[in-house]
C-alpha cells in the first residue's frame, strides 16, 4: 500500500480534494473521501460539483441511494460500497482501516503536523507501506522526503 501525506499550507481541503479526485478518475480509479465532519463533507461536495464548471466531478454520499455506483463517494467511515481502492482522509485523521486500500491520501494542516510526522516515521519503519510526503510550493505540489 502507498500513503501520500499532503500538508495543506495554502489551499483548503475543499480545493485539494477535487484535484486529487480528478486525477484518480482520469486513471480509471474510484475514490472514497472520508471526513468525520458533515459540514466539511458538504463543502467538499459543493467543490466537486463546481469543479471546472461544466466538468463537475460526479459523486454521492455514503448511505444514499446508488452509493455503490458513485465514482467518488463521501463518507464518515472507510467503508467503500463503491469499491474504491483509493481513499482521501480529508479531516487529517488517520484510520487503521485505510490500510485496506491500495492508496491513501492523508490531508492535514499545520495543527496536525506533529501527528502526521509520527505516523510518517512509523510507516517508514514498515516494509508493507510506501510513504510519500508533499507540500505546497509556488502554486503546485513538490515531494519532500
Amino acid at each position: 500500500m502507498r500513503v501520500d501525506f499532503y500538508q495543506l499550507s495554502r489551499d483548503p481541503v475543499e480545493q485539494v480534494v477535487p484535484l486529487l479526485a480528478r486525477k484518480a478518475l482520469q486513471g480509471g480509479h474510484r475514490m472514497l473521501v472520508v471526513s468525520g465532519d458533515g459540514e466539511r463533507r458538504a463543502g467538499i461536495s459543493r467543490a466537486l460539483w463546481s469543479e471546472g464548471g461544466t466538468h463537475f466531478l460526479a459523486h454521492g454520499e455514503a448511505g444514499e441511494p446508488h452509493a455503490a455506483r458513485q465514482p467518488i463517494l463521501l463518507s464518515e467511515t472507510c467503508a467503500a460500497p463503491n469499491e474504491a481502492r483509493m481513499v482521501i482522509l480529508a479531516d487529517g485523521i488517520w484510520r487503521v482501516e485505510a490500510t485496506g486500500f491500495e492508496r491513501a491520501f492523508l490531508l492535514f494542516d499545520a495543527g496536525a503536523t506533529q501527528n502526521a510526522r509520527e505516523l510518517w516515521r512509523s510507516f517508514r519503519a514498515r516494509d508493507t507501506i510506501e510513504s510519500h510526503a508533499w507540500k505546497q510550493e509556488d502554486g503546485g505540489w513538490i515531494e519532500v522526503g
